[in-house]
């Protein structure tokens, strides 16, 4: 029997990708976002949970599985599109095997990546049966992970208020989403980009979500300042609950400098074969269009800033997430117990972090994941994996305060959603949003095409909404693409808007755009009311 903790762990990954499909061609770039994503984080985590469960290790784990990610892993055209994708990268990986025969080291690695591979397919198709939503449906009902539920297509809340009726819609469409899946409510919810303003929590309750998670200094700046900082939740004035984020915790895994995935030993993301082979023979694994890209076969080490990069070493790396897990128990040990005399209850440490970075950006994150929950399992009784729903139920008394408006983008506040290279969008945005509040009153009691054309303009607006565009726009990665999505989304719902006053629905075309944009089968158009 475990003794009282000094302290508790709240890891939270947060598992969201824009909705990205398109039947109209039959190879897309920016699919490739989900595919690799399945390959190197979402396949990796469940085998680590899985292995987790089936050795008796008692870990917790908060993630978020967004509405457009659901949707996607959900979708029959994306599997078949993913099983096509890793069956190319199988046939790249053997040729890979034959070519490097000659090359212990590198011969070595291409081995790994083909039984890598091999496994994930087999995962995918056989252990998961092309469900990965179910696979962490099921780890949810054993206790050890908690699903919770985000923006129902990412939108930054905070500029969408411009039309409470826009985050009522987000908020409304994305519980209900949660319940189609999983069989019940959220208790949670993970907040697009961490995006708070003060009087969101009003709306939370009215959907009946629990907490929610804010950027430091949403409570570090919160009224009245929060007695225990970060290491506490309050309350809201709602009685809904705040979490924070640990800055310390994050800065240690985060810190492009300072963080663990920096570490010379780990593989290096960047130098991938699809930039350092031979075009001919790398033309047919790389992107549609026949530009260079990366494939996920990769060599090297990050070695350092050099561009003569050293052989990666797997069980080097593996040492080091072992040493690194060990180094952020011991930490997080020694942080508990230096708060843990100021305060009346042991402390939490909520490090939340993008999932994408364990996997596709930290190749040895998943591992090491895996080698923290087994120390903190096998090794110290200090520290004890929590998630936010049990913390709510040992410490049902917690300060009252009002958080800060913030987010957890570059300084904190809205500024990489609203610049100069993004500001255009909102103008459209909260004129659609306006419309669409019109039509929900103008067509309360709809049916047939009308009540179609009604849910479909519904679906192209949120999908319009979603943060992701003026985040890429904000980057200046894939600006053509993110800037078209939110065009066409805008236009569709101009066109259908219009075509409804006028009482005449182009049912051709409205079938059209329902296959294309696809996302919310059951979407109820009240919820824009």
């Amino acid at each position: 029997m475990r003794v009282q903790p000094a302290g508790y762990l709240c890891l939270v990954l947060h598992c969201h990708l824009p909705y990205v499909r398109h039947p109209e061609h039959d190879r897309f770039l920016e699919e490739n976002w989900l595919y690799e994503a399945i390959s190197d984080t979402y396949i990796p985590l469940l085998r680590v949970m899985d292995g987790l469960v089936r050795d008796g290790v008692d870990f917790r784990l908060t993630t978020t599985l967004s509405p457009p990610l659901i949707s996607m892993l959900r979708d029959p055209l994306l599997i078949s599109r993913y099983e096509r994708h890793i069956n190319r990268l199988i046939e790249l990986a053997s040729k890979e095997v034959h070519r490097t025969a000659y090359q212990p080291e590198l011969h070595r690695l291409a081995t790994m990546y083909l039984e890598r591979f091999l496994q994930t397919r087999n995962a995918f198709t056989n252990e998961y049966g092309h469900d990965l939503v179910g696979a962490f449906g099921r780890l949810q009902e054993l206790g050890k992970l908690e699903i919770i539920t985000c923006g129902a297509t990412h939108g930054f809340l905070p500029l969408l208020n411009v039309v409470p009726s826009a985050v009522r819609a987000q908020l409304r469409t994305a519980v209900a989403h949660y319940e189609e899946t999983f069989g019940r409510p959220p208790h949670g919810i993970w907040l697009p980009e961490c995006g708070y303003f003060p009087g969101l929590d009003e709306v939370l309750r009215d959907v009946g979500i629990q907490f929610f998670f804010t950027e430091s200094h949403g409570l570090l700046y919160a009224e009245p300042r929060p007695r225990y900082g970060v290491h506490a939740p309050v309350f809201c004035p709602t009685g809904i609950a705040a979490f924070a984020r640990d800055l310390e915790s994050s800065k240690q895994v985060w810190s492009a400098e300072e963080g663990y995935p920096g570490d010379p030993a780990y593989r290096d993301y960047y130098r991938d074969i699809g930039w350092d082979l031979d075009y001919d023979y790398i033309r047919p694994y790389i992107q549609p269009d026949g530009k260079r890209g990366s494939t996920g076969i990769k060599y090297c080490r990050i070695t350092g800033r050099t561009d003569q990069k050293q052989v990666y070493d797997r069980a080097w790396a593996m040492e080091r997430a072992a040493d690194h897990a060990g180094n952020f128990v011991f930490n997080r040990g020694r942080q508990v117990e230096w708060l843990g005399p100021t305060m009346d209850r042991p402390p939490i440490v909520v490090a939340p972090y993008d999932a994408e970075l364990f996997g596709h950006w930290w190749f040895e994150g998943p591992e090491w994941i895996d080698f923290l929950f087994r120390k903190l399992h096998f090794d110290q009784q200090v520290v004890e994996p929590i998630t936010p729903a049990e913390y709510l139920e040992r410490h049902e008394i917690n300060q009252v305060c009002t958080p800060c408006g913030s987010s957890w983008g570059h300084k904190g506040y809205h500024e990489v959603w609203l610049n100069g290279g993004n500001d255009w969008i909102y103008r459209h945005l909260h004129a659609a949003a306006r419309r669409m509040e019109e039509l929900t009153h103008r067509f309360a009691k709809a049916d047939g095409l009308t009540q179609r054309a009604l849910a479909q303009a519904g679906r192209e607006l949120l999908l319009a909404q979603s943060s992701d565009w003026a985040f890429i726009m904000k980057t200046g990665t894939m600006v053509e693409y993110a800037v078209k999505r939110t065009k066409d989304h805008v236009a569709r719902f101009t066109r259908l808007y219009e075509q409804l006053l006028a009482g005449r629905v182009d049912a051709g075309w409205l079938k059209d755009i329902e296959e294309k944009d696809n996302i919310f089968p059951s979407l109820d158009h009240r919820n824009f009311s």
